[in-house]
């Protein structure tokens, strides 16, 4: 199909494949879909501690903006909703520096989670996407990091409302409705969230996330001065092509050998699985297990293999785990 951006990647969730791409892994700026990676972060630590912080003067920056003055006090949560709305690179720089001290130590932490996120061609500069030669992604690893961010439940709620209200810490009686850039979540049936990014020298830039029953889709495009025509065209393309089967997730029980109960139960942390429409046979599943376990066991632990079969062919793999922790009997 043709897709006017300059490199591009369909992903699935479920499976962790790519259904189509075009220059998927060519170094780009990604302008403010670096957004994601900030914006996570940020949440990250607001899980911990919610704190109000301070916009200060040197947090003062360059183009897409949030509007906050020196002085004002907002929570990090709210900062994240600055970033994913309406894409404040205020919001990206407060939460860089009051997090870490300085922009570069921040990019610092984007670019450990990036390594951690096995992200090859990703280098992180600043937290707000500014051009910066050094400063660059691909689709692919977009794909991936947008895909981890949507697992966050405050990311995917933010990057998912059409409108937010944030009612500032200081002043006390300063009260503002953010409007998302992201026109996907009225364009699209499914759409869930996603991220909009531009520069001159990146062009347009935009992930976006969609989902139908089960299935999970990430899209991501570079350099595209047809994004929206193009995102819709390539989940319609996906989800045409893929549903998802719903798999049990009981797995049944496994004898224990040594431990202070007989057996424990088996989970399969897939309730769909992507199978493509053209399939008509029966999908079903073949766990591959021991006979037994040894304790001690730990809940969470892979026991197994559970196999989704259609016909004689292995659609995908995923891991059985143990469903409680089982001690040593002494």
């Amino acid at each position: 199909m043709a897709v006017s951006a300059r490199a591009y990647a369909l992903y699935c969730v479920n499976n962790g494949e790519f259904l189509l791409s075009g220059n998927a892994d060519e170094r780009l700026p990604m302008a403010s879909t670096t957004k994601v990676m900030t914006a996570l972060l940020t949440l990250e630590a607001a899980e911990k501690d919610n704190r109000s912080v301070t916009f200060t003067e040197d947090m003062i920056t360059e183009g897409s903006s949030m509007y906050l003055q020196v002085g004002e006090k907002l929570t990090l949560r709210d900062l994240a909703v600055g970033m994913l709305l309406c894409s404040g690179n205020d919001a990206a720089n407060c939460a860089a520096i009051s997090l870490s001290g300085s922009v570069e130590a921040f990019a610092e932490q984007m670019n450990r989670r990036a390594k951690s996120l096995e992200l090859k061609d990703t280098h992180f500069v600043t937290p707000s996407g500014l051009d910066d030669d050094d400063h660059y992604s691909t689709a692919r690893d977009m794909a991936i990091l947008t895909a981890a961010a949507m697992e966050n439940p405050e990311f995917a709620c933010i990057a998912g409302s059409k409108t937010m209200r944030v009612d500032f810490s200081e002043p006390k009686d300063k009260s503002v409705s953010y409007q998302n850039h992201n026109r996907l979540l009225s364009m699209y049936e499914g759409c869930i969230g996603g991220k909009t990014g531009y520069t001159s020298a990146a062009g347009r830039c935009l992930v976006s996330c969609a989902e139908r029953d089960g299935l999970r889709l990430v899209c991501v495009t570079l350099g595209d001065p047809d994004d929206w025509d193009d995102h819709m065209a390539l989940f319609d393309y996906g989800f045409a092509r893929y549903f998802a089967a719903e798999i049990p997730d009981d797995c049944g029980d496994i004898p224990v050998v040594g431990g202070e109960r007989d057996t424990v139960s088996l989970y399969a942390d897939v309730p769909y699985a992507p199978v493509e429409s053209s399939e008509d046979a029966e999908i079903h599943t073949v766990s591959i297990l021991p006979a037994f376990l040894f304790a001690p066991v730990k809940k969470g632990e892979q026991a197994g293999t559970l196999r989704v079969m259609c016909g004689g062919e292995c659609l995908a793999e995923y891991p059985i785990r143990v469903g409680k922790s089982v001690k040593y009997k002494k």
